[in-house]
């Protein structure tokens, strides 16, 4: 008789336990209260609330401004964490580091910082000036914002896909004759793809609840450059807090639609990558 040897570590079940708990007190209760607390509006009402003229306005401002400047990091964090991870130069650890710093720093610290830079008479405001490129107090600041705090979670997921990737496979391509778009396109993309979109997925997510970096540099002005979580807060400072739930609860069930068609995109290429190995 072949006795089970126990485990030092929790089972299971008792795992799932807490996992379940942690999951409904942190996660599950405060949605499903946003969606009690909506359903004091009547359909009616609610209709009235989300499609109001300047709410409107700053849905698409956010998800205009957040799909932009995910787009753009993802771009730019690929290039970064290519550089970090295939080149040594002097210096890298300290370009590393700095990768991180949005992380750290404080949103508010973050809006202060750019808008002092991007206004008229900033360090770089007054060059962009005599361009006719306003970028504090305007949407572009709000993409700027966006890229500078969600730059971060697209080199960070695609660092470590690219450590692994062997490089005798671009030797290999450049062996056959492939050229450097051949090799990248047919080669590289491929095996990065699931994590591209991953952090395209993680820095639009953060885009979307960002509020600290933004309300400073946007100039908050209705209609032209409120976003949605100062569209919220406005209206709790308001006591209208119906409103302010109907608001949020659009934002939340578009942002998981969103989550979701990302999520089937990124499975679809693992998926397809798989297929082609």
């Amino acid at each position: 008789m072949i006795l089970k040897q126990r485990s030092i570590l929790p089972g299971f079940g008792l795992a799932m336990g807490f996992t379940l708990l942690y999951l409904s007190l942190i996660v599950l209760v405060p949605i499903a209260a946003l969606f009690l607390r909506t359903t004091s509006l009547s359909w009616g009402e609610f209709w009235t609330i989300v499609t109001a003229p300047r709410v409107l306005a700053s849905y698409q401002l956010s998800f205009g401004a957040s799909f932009v400047a995910a787009l753009v990091n993802a771009v730019f964090g690929l290039l970064i964490a290519w550089v970090l991870v295939r080149y040594s130069f002097p210096g890298k650890r300290i370009i590393d580091a700095l990768v991180d710093l949005p992380f750290a720093l404080p949103t508010a610290v973050a809006g202060i910082s750019l808008t002092s830079i991007f206004v008229k008479t900033g360090w770089l405001g007054k060059y962009l000036e005599p361009w006719g490129i306003q970028v504090a107090f305007t949407s572009l600041g709000v993409i700027v914002a966006l890229v500078f705090i969600g730059l971060p979670f697209v080199v960070r997921t695609i660092q470590p896909v690219l450590e692994d990737l062997d490089e005798e496979l671009e030797e290999a391509a450049a062996s056959l004759g492939a050229n450097r778009w051949q090799t990248f396109s047919r080669v590289l993309l491929p095996p990065l793809l699931p994590a591209l979109l991953t952090g395209f997925a993680l820095a639009f997510a953060r885009a979307l609840g960002e509020y600290g970096s933004v309300v400073f540099i946007s100039g908050n002005m209705p209609m032209r450059t409120e976003i949605v979580p100062l569209l919220i807060i406005t209206k709790l400072e308001q006591y209208e807090y119906a409103s302010a739930t109907a608001i949020a609860v659009v934002m939340l069930v578009a942002s998981f639609i969103l989550m979701l068609v990302i999520n089937l995109l990124q499975r679809w290429s693992s998926s397809r990558h798989l297929a082609t190995v």
